[in-house]
């Protein structure tokens, strides 16, 4: 089983219109509401692909309840931690000239509820798969994937991190099956700008001796790298296409390697292969990846 967790999931409500003017009445003329997160968004992808999984983190309040109506809707079965005060966060997206984003910022997790989690955590067996993805609210320590990791370490269970530098970095230790900075997030890391291939596998070979198994190098319209863990090189371009929303891509990708990697019995090349048009599918898309769109590119790059 794949189970994903979301720290700080939201209410995205999304709103398109010619023209935004601060201080004035804006009128908007399409909106649309969906629940966000990293994690959410891969289990999401995950089901539209024909896989299950399990969306854990936590929820609070009317916007809570909304959030988890909406996901019952795509088809994504949840075991969130409630909490009894506050609400799970709204986030504005407005789509005009120029995106501009308001974000809440979500409920106090206390304590109690941490341990809540933890027990969930706890039932993940041999072969199961845990998504980390995403940022971690300031009302959580910041050592929260550590203190996961270490308390599932020497367990079997796959875990994929998807965070940026020092929260990546740190818990390289506990040797996670994948992660998947960008170009410029492994670049930041190590203080450098990397302009070609060689260099941005120099630098994955780099997040390998300090743990990581497979490293995979979203590149946005550039494509995509992967290093396994046997040290085999895969490179793929982007799928050609009219970039219509990029929030979700990175997450879509993640989807396709854990669909990829599970159908072909654990193929590293499949995995890649299908991140990479899962991706670019909802990139191309004003929603997140269907199988069928993905499938379609994949046909082009394979």
């Amino acid at each position: 089983m794949i189970y994903t967790v979301t720290f700080n999931p939201s209410i995205d409500y999304i709103v398109r219109l010619e023209q935004f003017t601060t201080g004035e009445i804006n009128r908007v003329n399409y909106e649309q509401i969906l629940p966000g997160g990293k994690g959410i968004n891969v289990s999401i992808v995950l089901r539209n692909l024909g896989h299950d999984s399990t969306a854990l983190g936590f929820l609070a309040g009317f916007t809570g309840i909304a959030m988890q109506q909406q996901l019952c809707s795509f088809g994504v079965t949840d075991d969130f931690v409630r909490l009894d005060e506050g609400f799970s966060r709204i986030n504005v997206k407005i789509k005009a000239e120029s995106e501009t984003e308001i974000n809440g910022q979500g409920p106090v997790i206390t304590e109690e509820a941490q341990r809540a989690l933890f027990e969930k955590l706890d039932r993940l067996t041999h072969g199961d798969t845990l998504v980390l993805a995403g940022s971690i609210p300031n009302t959580l320590p910041d050592d929260i994937y550590e203190r996961i990791m270490e308390r599932l370490d020497g367990r079997g269970i796959r875990i994929v991190v998807d965070a940026t530098k020092n929260l990546l970095r740190r818990v390289l230790k506990y040797r996670p099956f994948l992660i998947k900075p960008n170009n410029h997030e492994l670049g930041e890391m190590f203080g450098a700008e990397l302009k070609t291939d060689d260099e941005i596998v120099f630098h994955a070979k780099k997040l390998q001796e300090e743990g990581a198994t497979n490293v995979l190098i979203s590149m946005a319209g550039d494509g995509a790298i992967l290093l396994t863990a046997e040290g085999v090189f895969y490179r793929s371009a982007a799928p050609k296409g009219t970039l219509v929303n990029s929030v979700g891509a990175g997450d879509s990708m993640v989807a396709g390697f854990l669909a990829g990697f599970m159908e072909s019995g654990g193929s590293y090349e499949r995995a890649f292969y299908m991140g990479v048009a899962a991706g670019s599918a909802s990139a191309f898309s004003p929603n997140l990846a269907t199988r069928a769109e993905a499938l379609a590119l994949l046909k082009t790059i394979v």
